[in-house]
């Protein structure tokens, strides 16, 4: 039996215990807060909240040490970092312009059957966008672990051995939040979702972003850039068909029917979920079997209660 739950942000409102309770699951647990950064494995919040003790992975701290003791793996590992962000700027620069085409088209007044077209090839256009960069981000990754096979890796394998240890003896996994490329790299360096068995996986903010198949950022209305939700990675693919937008009523305008509608369609097949504060989602064997205050922004434009099939 495997559990994957996504939950909303935990920080002012903490839904973990009520969560575990739920669904009679008690610890020890092992956590992976390395999107904290430097503040990784400061657990007192949640000891709180759990009733076994709690063992930080310290995926951060091991990375560094990688990098620290392999300095010619760490140059190969900043090489592709520079190589996804430069991959990153060259299709946000494509996708301002097919955005701009969806936005305008929608404005569109002219003929309903030859405007209906139009705006449908500018969809699709867009959806293809998403999808070669999410295929050109796995291709980078994939052709860097054929290369360098970091899992094997003679430092990375040492600290690997100690994860499985420690894996082995916690029923649970808690994933933080915090700087999801951080988090999702370091979750990838040590590749931890191969080390899991039957483990329970309880995601919340940026760590439930990160086990979802495409990691998607978004903010209506940002301090700077364009306010153009852009994919930004490849998650770990846990939970499949799911879009999670961790304080979605924060950083998007919910009310705005037109952009929420057009923010469904752009993810289709995929549903987008709201995951703010006191939300939770969660899977038993891929089935979902219980949710608490998630909505699915539809392609109408609307917010639709999401309830277990």
């Amino acid at each position: 039996m495997t559990i994957r739950a996504m939950l909303g942000p935990q920080r002012d409102t903490p839904s973990l215990a009520p969560l575990l309770e739920r669904i009679g699951l008690a610890g020890p647990a092992c956590a992976v807060t390395a999107g904290w950064q430097e503040r990784e494995g400061e657990l007192q919040d949640l000891d709180q909240h759990m009733p076994g003790k709690t063992i930080d992975l310290e995926l951060y701290r091991r990375a560094e040490d990688v990098f620290a003791r392999d300095p010619v793996f760490h140059e190969a590992y900043r090489e592709r970092q520079q190589r996804l962000r430069e991959m990153q700027r060259l299709y946000r620069r494509r996708l301002d312009h097919t955005m701009a085409a969806v936005r305008e088209l929608e404005l569109e007044t002219g003929s309903a059957d030859l405007v209906q077209n139009e705006r449908r090839a500018a969809m699709r256009a867009l959806r293809t966008l998403d999808r070669q960069h999410l295929r050109r981000i796995r291709g980078l990754l994939d052709s860097f672990n054929a290369r360098l096979d970091p899992v094997n890796h003679g430092i990375i394998a040492e600290h690997r051995r100690e994860i499985a240890g420690q894996l082995g003896g916690c029923p649970i996994l808690l994933i933080a939040g915090g700087h999801v490329e951080i988090l999702l790299n370091r979750l990838r360096l040590f590749g931890v979702a191969e080390l899991l068995e039957e483990q329970a996986i309880i995601a919340w903010s940026a760590g439930a972003m990160a086990i979802a198949d495409q990691v998607v950022l978004f903010h209506d209305d940002p301090a700077q850039g364009s306010g153009i939700a852009e994919v930004a990675d490849a998650g770990l693919g846990l939970v499949h068909g799911v879009v999670p937008l961790p304080h979605a009523s924060h950083r998007l305008r919910l009310g705005d029917e037109r952009r929420v509608a057009l923010f469904s369609r752009r993810f289709l097949p995929a549903r987008c979920l709201t995951l703010d504060p006191g939300a939770s989602l969660v899977w038993r064997d891929g089935q979902m079997i219980s949710v608490n205050s998630v909505f699915n922004m539809t392609r109408r434009g609307r917010l639709r209660p999401v309830t277990p099939v």
